[in-house]
Order: C-alpha cells, then structure tokens, then sequence
C-alpha cells in the first residue's frame, strides 16, 4: 500500500505518537474542566446568561492576545513555550479545586464563588491564547509533509476523542464524586499530559528575534490568510456557523428543566456530538474525502445548523441526543476538512501567527457562541434561542455557497 494511502502512516513516528497522548490527556482534562464549570456555575447562579459569562472570560484575553500570541510562537522554542502552558493549566486547576472546598463555600456567598471562577477562567484564556496554536504549529515539525493531511486527521481525532471522553466523564463524575474531586482528576490529567509532552525534541524558533518588529510580524500573518481565498472562507464559515449554533453551551438547562435528566444525561448530551465527530473522523481516516471537499464541508455545516434546530424544538431524551449525534458527525467533517486546508497551505515561517489567526476564527467562536446562547436565552429564552441559532446557520451557509465559489470548487 503507498505511504500516502496508509491510515497509520502520521502515528508510526514515535514522537507524534507522545504528542497525540499528551493532547489527548490535556484536552481531556479541559472538556471536563469546561463541562463541571457550566454546571457548577448555573448550580451557583440558576441564570442562564451566567453561563453565557463563562464563555465570555475566557474569549476575551483569548481574542486578544491571540495575534501577538502568534508572534511569539514563531520567534520561540515551542516545546518550552508549550510545557509552560500545561504547567499554568494545572495551577489554574488547582486554584478550583481550593475554591470548590467546604472552607470556601462557608465563608463567601455563591455570588462571590462564581466570580472567583470567572477570574480564573479568564487566567486559563490568556494562556489559551498561546498553548492552543502551539499543539497544531508542531505538528508540521514532526510529521513529513507528504503525511500532513493524515496527521491532521488524527490530530482532530485525538482532540475529538479527548473531547467525548472529557464531556462524558465529567457529567458521571460530579454525579458520583462530586465538584471537589472532579476537579481532583482533571489535575492528575494534566500532569499525565506533562509526561508524554515533555518527551518531544525541542521545536526552533522559525523567525530570529528581533527581526521583524511585532505588528509587522502580526500584519504579515493576516494578509497571509486574506489572501489565502480558501482558508479565510473555510474559517469565517466556521466562526458564524458555531457563533450561531453554540447549542452546547445550554444543554445544562435543557438537561435539568426541559429534558429533566439529570447530570447523569447533562454527561451523555454533552458527549453526543464529540461522540458523532470522532465516528465520522475514523471513517475519513481510513477514507478520506478526495474530490470535492469545499463543497462537502459547506453542505455539512448546513446540515449541522438542521441538527441544531432540531434539538431545539425536541421534547425528547433520544431525539435531542440524536440530533446531537449527527451534528458532530457533520462538524467533523467540517474540522477535518478546514484544518487540513490550514496545514496544507501554510508556510513552516508562519505557522504560529497562522494558526493563532485559526484559533481567533475557530476556538474562540466556541466561547462567543456560548456568550451569544446565554444573552440569546436571556432575551427571548431558552428554546427559541436554539432556534434562531441553528436558522443564522442556515443562512450563513447559504451566503457562503454563492458568495465563495472559490471555497464551494475547492479540492486537494
């Protein structure tokens, strides 16, 4: 079989294999960090748009940071720059785990617990800003270029996989061992993460300090991706798509008031789109889509806004998981198909400042999604709120498809 065709052929390199353990140990930990916030938050609040506020704290330093955050990654070392991330995680981590003890909840309010994790969340957002970009720059360091669109399946794959598992685990731990330990395991998470992360070689700086001054480093990295047609329409359709289908984010409040399920089914909700994402990205990693990717990826996300809309509506335990379910499978191929585009077209000198730019459109459109459900809910509640998100998506893709043609009849 030809070493292009070989589904194993990226994970047969031995330190892409530690990078993939550690991502996966360290996205595991934060999907469960993210899912024990929601819940904590709204247990502390009953508000809706508090949760909105979660996502809110942590975009803010991302999106703000995130271009000179770019910067710095091309001109450092990046496995030390992404050993320092992970180290600052576990202490964020820790610091929640001290605020969700018995002294704490004895001698402040619940108000004053939330903003406490509101502060730190914005802490874990500023070093977001770096960490994330970091894991997707290095893969092109260890993995030959022949191998990249393998290695980036397998990457999302990992993400997904640690995403599932987080979200899932998270749900079933708060209901069997509480808040407190919850938060006990996702340090020992990180720390496992360490350990396989800090087995890579060291990664050189791809442009010399001093060089370049910042915000000319900043403004090459973003006329690379204005210019590049295909990567800035796959990226703009994904920031719309999810700021406008951030469904996830109010799935504590269909699980306890509308769905009345409980934690035990907030965990297997929660879980059900990564658990649709990682099944359609093994499928492309044995067959990966070869014709026609722009326009699959347009239709995908189409059919995920479909999927979110009926959600919504849904009175349902098995129908809402099952919408769910589909509209990971269909933003998997979406994730695939956009991040690949991202590898492929980007220069080793730019990787840092492209990829944070991919992060400022993908990552944090999670968050703003999150912020737009919680006001959403706020004004118009929840149910209609999904709604009208899973419809702008609609409407998205439809603009998308007549007015990036170059993004519709693209192949590679």
């Amino acid at each position: 079989m030809p070493l292009k065709s070989d589904p194993f052929a990226s994970v047969r390199v031995i330190e892409y294999r530690n990078l993939l353990i550690g991502r996966f140990a360290f996205i595991m930990g934060l999907r469960m960090m993210a899912t024990l916030i929601g819940w904590w938050i709204y247990l502390l609040t009953n508000d809706p748009f508090a949760i909105g506020l979660v996502g809110l704290s942590e975009v803010v330093p991302a999106l703000s940071l995130a271009l000179y955050a770019g910067h710095i990654i091309d001109q450092s070392e990046k496995r030390k720059l992404l050993l320092k991330g992970v180290i600052l995680y576990f202490i964020s981590a820790g610091c929640l785990v001290f605020i969700s003890g018995k002294f704490i909840s004895t001698h402040l309010s619940n108000h004053s617990i939330a903003i406490c994790i509101y502060f730190i969340i914005f802490c874990t957002g500023v070093f977001r800003a770096f960490t994330g970009p970091v894991f997707s720059a290095v893969i092109a360091y260890i993995v030959p270029r022949n191998d990249l669109q393998n290695a980036t399946t397998w990457s999302q794959g990992t993400w997904l996989s640690a995403s599932v598992t987080g979200h899932a685990t998270g749900g079933f731990l708060i209901a069997i061992v509480g808040i407190t330990n919850t938060l006990v395991a996702i340090c020992c998470l990180i720390i496992f993460s360490f350990f396989f992360l800090v087995r890579l070689k060291p990664k050189p700086a791809s442009v010399v300090k001093g060089v370049v001054r910042t915000w000319e480093s900043v403004k090459e990295g973003l006329r690379f991706v204005y210019k590049t047609k295909e990567l800035l329409s796959s990226l703009s359709l994904d920031l719309f798509a999810v700021l406008f289908g951030g469904a996830v984010a109010l799935i504590p409040i269909y699980a306890r008031d509308i769905l009345k399920v409980g934690s035990e089914g907030f965990g297997i909700l929660n879980g059900a789109a990564d658990m649709g994402s990682i099944l359609i990205v093994i499928i492309l990693t044995v067959f990966p889509a070869r014709k026609k990717q722009g326009k699959k990826l347009i239709l995908a996300v189409g059919g995920f806004g479909i999927c979110i809309i009926v959600f919504g509506i849904s009175k349902i335990f098995l129908l809402s998981f099952g919408a769910l379910l589909i509209s990971g499978m269909l933003d998997g191929i979406s994730v695939v198909v956009r991040g690949t585009i991202t590898q492929l077209k980007t220069p080793d000198h730019m990787r840092g400042r492209v990829m944070s730019v991919n992060s400022m459109f993908v990552n944090s459109s999670n968050e703003l999604g999150q912020f737009e459900s919680g006001v959403t809910a706020k004004l118009m509640g929840t149910v209609p709120a999904v709604i009208f998100g899973g419809s702008m998506t609609l409407l998205i893709v439809i603009y998308t498809w007549f007015k990036s043609p170059t993004l519709r009849k693209m192949e590679y």
